[in-house]
């Protein structure tokens, strides 16, 4: 019996050690790394680039690094006589969860373009704004230093196309 506890303690004090190893491992985590994130929203029509926009931004790695880019414009329109309201129209860019892999830079991106649509303005019409929205997020992976088209949608109402292209370059 007493060398059944001894074993016991034995096999306790290992699974400690072992856990405690562990847990440094785990702690041990890479040192951050730096890069510049070069975004390009485009504007398509028939395969042409009719508009485009350009943002950038400096990242780190790591699981709880952010990064955020706001752009835009408030719209005031007549929603009824004597009544003003605002419509918020822009860009913006969330990215988090940025590591490094082997195939490049891995980056859980968001990404939202709202803008106005033009429309003819006749007496008759209504003057609302109309706006266009386009709206993505997913993980992505980036091989580095190369642009990568990493969303595209079609507008539903026109020939057109938007597209995020996004380039990730190492900052040294």
């Amino acid at each position: 019996m007493r060398k059944m506890k001894s074993c016991g303690a034995v096999f306790l004090a290992l699974a400690m050690l072992a856990g405690a190893c562990l847990a440094q491992n785990a702690d041990k985590s890479e040192p951050q790394k730096f890069y510049r994130l070069d975004f390009l929203v485009k504007e398509l029509e028939a395969g042409k680039t009719i508009n485009s926009r350009s943002y950038f931004m400096t990242v780190a790695t790591g699981p709880k690094q952010e990064s955020q880019i706001r752009t835009g414009s408030r719209v005031p329109f007549q929603s009824s006589p004597g009544n003003w309201q605002q419509l918020n129209v822009g860009t913006s860019f969330d990215c988090i969860r940025i590591q490094e892999t082997p195939l490049g830079l891995s980056i859980f991106v968001s990404a939202s373009v709202e803008s106005l649509l033009e429309q003819p303005s006749s007496a008759g019409e209504s003057q609302h704004p109309i706006i266009r929205e386009n709206s993505w997020h997913s993980t992505v992976v980036l091989p580095l230093k190369k642009p990568t088209v990493i969303f595209s949608s079609d507008d539903p109402a026109s020939k057109r196309q938007m597209q995020v292209e996004l380039t990730a370059t190492p900052i040294s």
